[in-house]
């Protein structure tokens, strides 16, 4: 590494935010830049390690230390091509991805870790601004042709690295706009949509093809697939967990993912046929503590919520990392995002017990329970209910936020393809039972993060390649080809 005491000398620096007060007022992103002196000064605390952790703790097999190096040289353009061997679409892991790889830093056992996510996005948004990052249509084309089902963060990666094989590819979406979770799941303040605008006309020049408005198995015929010599389904994760209680479809109890599609189409000005969810002078409830209804925490309070409330069914977790999961394991403990920052009243170890509606069915309240966790051995932690502890919480809007159990069953069925025991689609190597039909991401491994989507794209890919060709050049994981810039 260039400077070897780097670690000792610089401390961790993150990029500063727009006030609360000021960044709710719009929909934003809002973090305020470094300097590009002070991210090469960032990439000079890798410490030089002699085992990488961050290499395993990466789902993308990330070369980190080498454009942690270059970043520290100064030789953005290197560093880039190291970042983009591996990894697709920095542009949406570095403001997205919960970074697994810092908690697997070495230096994080000391110290802060390196800021990598950080890094990354600098490094890729350094790219575009200097023009580095053009498309790559391929030189040679096998004449085979590829459907992708699905344009989220899999189907994408799927379809740009089939196409660097010279197949050609076809990118169906069932949406008016491509992007899948990213597009219309993520709230422009952590994702403003030109990001994805801006890699997708370089996919397109790539020779990409995309087609919106286009729900395979029901306005579009499965037969027609048929005439492709390789399917690949990245669909997601789509079905809605739910709360089987009394007064569940009270008018004013929504899923979540409705109410954040709204506003990402209310933001890119998009109509929708349904009846306007906003959580404007009302008080919310948003059940569900994960990064979805953080979410919805910080949308209601764009939208100018009366109050917010976040309950989780789970214990808090430690503020520091428990023994339970020592490093460089990803650790359980307290998460405090930008959103809960902004304003929210949030609650543990809280259970849902009925939704109580006026005469109208419209909600007007919901009754909660406090419970514990019992954990006995050899067996699951079972939930108990603590007695006298109900309550009763005014609200107008209750957002669910509560995860997916699989994908959709249409496309199981009308394929005839085989479920796991999770009801994800079940494959060997992405390859379904159905030989010419692979399938990547939550589709396959269930709902996981967007870093996980890509990388199982990538490697579906090859495996699609393989197929068709007997071989495949196409990088296997953390050992990416480094495109020409």
């Amino acid at each position: 590494m260039g400077k070897i005491t780097g670690f000792k000398e610089i401390e961790r620096k993150n990029e500063a935010s727009i006030s609360t007060k000021e960044r709710v007022k719009n929909y934003f992103e809002f973090n305020l830049p470094l300097k590009i002196s002070e991210i090469e000064q960032q990439g000079s605390r890798c410490m030089d390690c002699g085992i990488p952790f961050c290499h395993s703790g990466c789902p993308l097999g990330n070369l980190i230390p080498d454009f942690n190096d270059m970043v520290h040289k100064g030789n953005w353009k290197k560093a880039l091509e190291i970042l983009h061997a591996t990894n697709n679409f920095p542009e949406f892991t570095g403001r997205l991805c919960p970074a697994p790889c810092e908690q697997a830093c070495v230096l994080g056992i000391i110290k802060p870790p390196i800021t990598i996510e950080q890094i990354e996005k600098y490094i890729v948004e350094k790219g575009f601004s200097e023009g580095w990052i053009k498309a790559q249509p391929p030189k040679i084309r096998t004449n085979k042709t590829i459907a992708i089902i699905g344009s989220g963060p899999a189907g994408l990666a799927t379809a740009q690295q089939l196409n660097r094989a010279g197949h050609l590819v076809s990118v169906f979406e069932r949406d008016d706009a491509i992007g899948g979770l990213l597009r219309y799941g993520i709230p422009n303040f952590k994702l403003e949509k030109k990001i994805i605008d801006r890699r997708i006309a370089i996919l397109k020049k790539e020779g990409i093809k995309f087609y919106t408005n286009t729900n395979i198995g029901v306005n579009y015929s499965i037969k027609k697939l048929d005439t492709y010599d390789a399917i690949v389904l990245c669909g997601g994760a789509t079905q809605r967990r739910t709360i089987p209680v009394q007064g569940i479809n009270s008018k004013g109890v929504v899923q979540a993912m409705t109410f954040l599609k709204q506003q990402n189409k209310r933001n890119s000005d998009v109509n929708f046929n349904e009846e306007d969810i906003v959580a404007t002078n009302k008080n919310v409830i948003v059940i569900g503590g994960g990064d979805t209804g953080s979410d919805c925490i910080g949308t209601a309070n764009r939208q100018g919520a009366k109050t917010v409330t976040n309950f989780e069914i789970m214990p808090k977790p430690p503020v520091e990392r428990c023994e339970t999961t020592p490093w460089p394991f990803w650790p359980l403990k307290l998460k405090t995002t930008s959103s809960h920052e902004e304003g929210c009243n949030r609650n543990w170890l809280i259970s849902t017990k009925e939704f109580i509606a006026d005469e109208n069915g419209i909600l007007k309240a919901l009754k909660t329970v406090k419970v514990e966790w019992i954990y006995e051995s050899g067996e699951r932690p079972k939930l108990k209910e603590i007695k006298g502890t109900e309550k009763i919480w005014p609200c107008e809007l209750v957002l669910l936020a509560l995860g997916f159990t699989g994908p959709e069953a249409t496309l199981s069925k009308q394929l005839g393809l085989e479920l796991d025991e999770r009801s994800n689609y079940k494959a060997t190597e992405y390859q379904t039972n159905i030989p010419k039909i692979f399938t990547a991401g939550d589709m396959r491994r269930g709902q996981s993060l967007i870093v996980w989507a890509i990388s199982e794209g990538r490697e579906a890919a090859r495996k699609v390649d393989e197929y068709l060709m007997g071989f495949s050049n196409l990088p296997t994981k953390g050992n990416g080809d480094l495109p020409k810039l």
